[in-house]
């Protein structure tokens, strides 16, 4: 019986764990599932890394987790590196033969343990929308988009009003700055107020680190990953997969059928701006691989039943750029819907980004199932 370790690296909207709420919780524990139904075991850690900070700082801080977990448990067995978004990219870089991570040597020996990279919807040649959130209100959009993200979580829909200011002051031209700044900020703080001081003052922290250290924000985009490939590596011997995805685009049919809920109208709205943001291309940096294997394309065509264009993606990433390796499950789904944060209709699954993508349980399901057959079938 092997004992696996699985370890769990968060994207720029998410996070480890955060006032007693584990982002990864529904991924986790069916993958944990999955290792332990093929006969083996599984110990899960979720890396805490400053969501926003440069690549290359949260790759180092992924080494030195799981440096400290195998130092505290020495016990033989394979080691799973499984990151979602900006997390895929640090357990690349981590892997990678040729990096240079700012740690010390000797807490990079457990890296012939290293049986398997998993991305999750992971921006490997960038994405459009990295290059929006570089300007100013992209930076608002992102601050609104990880508070929103931890709050309808954690506490369900958030107060309507409170919701509504925030997504209006991020829609906002960049004229009178200042004061719309004040606006935001007092949308921000009104949403916090719904939390217990507690939990507010915790977010508030993990808001107050993506202000102070933006570096991933320009390294993901398609001008910046395009040096990323070029001197990144896979570690031979380490299977590496993926998970692909898209959304379908937004139209105003469903956008009107989401009226009778008022939260899901806003969030419909907010994903919309996203999409759009996202299927902007740049024929000279097109967020995709120059040469996707027929392989690879035989399975988008499985997948989706049609030619997939440049433009799809899940609303941050572009699809063809969540290719890397072999892909393990692809098929329809937002950034959040592959992590469990879907509509569960009772379940303990929630939704807030709404997509209209139609990710289920069914799939939730098919999914992890890929990815635990390519976690327990690894070499090491």
């Amino acid at each position: 019986m092997k004992k696996h370790r699985l370890f769990f690296a968060p994207g720029m909207f998410g996070f480890g764990r955060l006032a007693s709420y584990d982002y990864f919780c529904h991924l986790e524990r069916a993958l944990e599932a999955e290792v332990k139904a093929s006969g083996d075991e599984a110990v899960s850690y979720v890396v805490d890394v400053p969501p926003t900070a440069s690549v290359r700082k949260r790759a180092g801080r992924l080494a030195e987790l799981v440096h400290q977990a195998l130092t505290s448990d020495d016990t033989p067995g394979p080691v799973h590196l499984i990151g979602h978004s900006t997390g895929g990219l640090d357990a690349r870089l981590v892997a990678s033969p040729s990096a240079r991570l700012p740690v010390a040597g000797d807490k990079l020996a457990w890296l012939p343990r290293l049986a398997s990279v998993t991305t999750i919807n992971t921006p490997h040649f960038g994405t459009p929308l990295a290059n929006f959130f570089a300007t100013v209100s992209g930076q608002r959009m992102l601050y609104a988009v990880s508070a929103l993200t931890f709050i309808a979580l954690s506490a369900g829909a958030p107060p309507l009003a409170a919701a509504s200011a925030l997504v209006m002051a991020v829609g906002r031209l960049d004229r009178a700055v200042g004061l719309e700044l004040k606006v935001f900020d007092r949308a921000v703080d009104s949403l916090l107020r719904a939390l217990d001081d507690a939990r507010s003052q915790e977010v508030r922290n993990y808001l107050d680190a993506i202000k102070s250290d933006q570096g991933a924000v320009l390294q993901l985009s398609p001008e910046a990953m395009d040096l990323f490939q070029a001197g990144v590596e896979d570690r031979p011997g380490t299977h590496y997969q993926s998970v692909v995805t898209m959304a379908p685009p937004p139209s105003p049919m469903r956008w009107a059928r989401s009226l009778t809920h008022p939260w899901r109208a806003l969030s419909m709205s907010l994903f919309a701006s996203l999409h759009s943001l996202t299927a902007r291309l740049d024929p000279n940096y097109p967020c995709a691989a120059t040469d996707t294997a027929t392989e690879a394309e035989a399975t988008l065509l499985r997948a989706f039943g049609r030619q997939v264009g440049a433009r799809s993606n899940d609303g941050v990433v572009p699809l063809r750029s969540q290719i890397w390796g072999e892909i393990a499950w692809a098929g329809f789904g937002d950034h959040l819907d592959v992590l469990g944060h879907f509509d569960g209709r009772g379940s303990p699954h929630v939704d807030w980004l709404t997509s209209g993508s139609s990710f289920d349980e069914r799939q939730f399901e098919a999914m992890t199932k890929a990815i635990g057959r390519g976690i327990t079938r690894s070499k090491i």
